[in-house]
């Protein structure tokens, strides 16, 4: 485990907004960037920043593999185009009981995995089963945790098979919860919960999904050319010819390149070789009237994450927290850094995601401003830091994906605790996006500039990460009043839309301001240039972030 903070001793010796897009609007004019390729044939060229680190259902946990996943998979419900979870694998909306604890769904009996075999609720029972069982090691298990026996599974102390999900003949299902779960609905449309045929799985044992051979599709799409998680830079979607739905499917295939600088990006879409690429900082603003040019907010928040895994780790200290969360001046890094619509973060939760089920208000807007820039609070709290720590200097790391954009703001973010912070020194450590990942869960980081997007659209799709335990909480802070308020927003007041509510509202302000346990940097957006001929691009603000189901080229 690696630890590199280095310090001079004193006295001592990280609303669901849905949008179907694709050619920008007919509002804008420019002459900068107009290209693009729109093969014949229903071929969509699409560039993505980062390498896929897994193709496994069961062990994904990030936006790159979520999307390829929900669009070679399908699960009981699929979002649709306003983001609302409609049936799929299901023939129709599952049948809940009165108190809220027992789904019953009905499966369609023509739905097939892309080797002509049956999708049953069986192979439903399977990915369930998997993903909670322990030998398998998932990190998003815990989203599991309203499924009946789950976290005792999970905790090894009950065996996989007394998970709440059970066939009821070949095509039907029967799932119990623990607790009511306003949310649920929206899990049976995410990745992790979609099904997995486990002869498939077993027979590959560790290589499976590993290559895109060594697994089969219930999607829209077949995954193709996959040749390894965290190194491959290309890959291909190609269209799912058993898919129960393939006549909605238009596109033949999807042609995915890794490019992780804008410029080579903007330079691909220019040159007729790319349909949909992302821009950043100035090329960014530099094309915002192109009408090829869109911004995407998402539900997704990016954050500094602290290593505090050693109980001798000076970002234990809150103090030290504070003083680099108030040194950052957010409104200058999303305008003059960013500048893709991205907006600054004032807490964990982002913005227009989801709102009070009392006056309608927005959960970051009723929160109101928990973190912001304060050149001389961020003083303040140093010499506070520097005093209870017995130190008059810091030197740390900071780790984040090598993305152009992700490289950026790490550069700035140095430069502006460094300007207001005298003595602290911060070497930036880009990485590629898989290695970020790896470092993270292991701990071998000082500070990390990670972040979340939305799995589902409430708030406790972020307060949940940073409980006591969590394998999210990737620098292991610890508070025992807000693993106390989160347990009760999902045990007393789970039937309380109020009550728990406001117990949401009370994590959010420890972590992110009573606290400072992360600090909450910009709510991500992303300037996409889209070929004017592809239509029909499906963005989910929570969830898996892209749906290329309904997408089609123009003649």
């Amino acid at each position: 485990m690696k630890k590199k903070w280095t310090f001079s001793v004193v006295a001592l010796c990280g609303l669901v907004l849905a949008g179907c897009y694709g050619g920008g609007t007919d509002t804008k004019s420019s002459d900068s960037a107009s290209g693009g390729s729109a093969s014949g044939g229903g071929v969509f060229n699409l560039v993505v920043p980062q390498e896929m680190p897994t193709a496994d259902l069961s062990l994904a946990t990030d936006t790159i593999s979520f999307t390829a996943l929900n669009n070679v998979y399908e699960g009981i419900y699929r979002l649709d185009k306003d983001s609302k979870p409609q049936p799929a694998g299901a023939t129709k909306l599952a049948d809940v009981s009165e108190d809220g604890l027992t789904y019953k769904i009905k499966l369609r009996d023509d739905a097939k995995w892309s080797n002509g075999d049956p999708v049953t609720a069986a192979d439903y029972v399977y990915g369930w089963q998997r993903t909670v069982d322990p030998a398998t090691a998932s990190e998003y298990a815990y989203l599991f945790a309203p499924v009946a026996n789950a976290e005792d599974i999970t905790a090894g102390k009950k065996d996989k098979s007394e998970l709440g999900i059970k066939a009821v003949g070949d095509y039907e299902l029967e799932i119990t919860l623990t607790k009511q779960t306003p949310y649920f609905q929206y899990l049976l449309a995410f990745p992790s919960f979609f099904p997995q045929k486990q002869s498939v799985v077993e027979k590959n044992g560790d290589s499976y999904a590993t290559t895109s051979d060594k697994a089969v599709y219930n999607g829209p799409f077949t995954l193709t050319d996959f040749d390894g998680p965290g190194t491959d830079t290309e890959w291909t979607y190609k269209k799912n010819d058993n898919y129960w739905d393939k006549d909605s499917v238009k596109l033949s295939e999807i042609k995915v390149s890794v490019v992780k600088e804008s410029s080579t990006a903007l330079n691909l879409f220019k040159d007729g070789q790319a349909d949909d690429v992302i821009l950043s900082g100035e090329l960014a603003q530099q094309n915002a009237n192109d009408p090829s040019y869109t911004s995407v907010k998402e539900a997704r928040t990016s954050y500094i994450e602290f290593n505090q895994r050693d109980a001798k780790s000076p970002f234990k200290n809150a103090n030290l927290r504070k003083a680099i969360s108030y040194s950052i001046d957010r409104n200058a890094l999303v305008k003059q850094v960013l500048g893709d619509g991205s907006t600054i973060s004032t807490s964990l939760i982002p913005a227009d995601m989801s709102k009070s089920p009392d006056t309608n208000e927005d959960f970051a807007k009723e929160a109101g401003k928990q973190a912001y820039y304060d050149k001389d609070k961020a003083k303040e709290y140093w010499e506070k830091a520097k005093k209870e720590l017995g130190i008059d200097s810091l030197e740390f790391d900071l780790l984040a994906s090598d993305d152009d954009a992700s490289k950026k703001v790490i550069e700035y973010v140095q430069n502006s605790i460094q300007e207001n912070l005298e003595g602290v020194k911060v070497k930036p450590t880009p990485v590629p996006f898989s290695v970020r990942i790896d470092r993270s869960g292991t701990g071998d980081f000082d500070a990390v500039l990670g972040g979340w997007a939305a799995d589902y659209a409430d708030p406790s799709s972020f307060t949940d990460l940073f409980v006591t335990g969590n394998s999210y909480n990737r620098g292991q802070w610890s508070n025992k009043e807000y693993d106390d308020v989160v347990k009760a927003s999902s045990t007393r007041d789970a039937s309380d839309e109020k009550a728990r509510w406001d117990d949401l509202q009370k994590a959010n302000k420890i972590i992110t301001a009573d606290d400072m346990g992360v600090v909450p940097v910009y709510q991500k957006a992303e300037g996409h240039l889209v070929n004017k001929k592809v239509k029909g691009i499906v963005h989910h603000a929570a969830g898996a972030s892209w749906d290329y189901k309904w997408t089609s080229i123009e003649k």
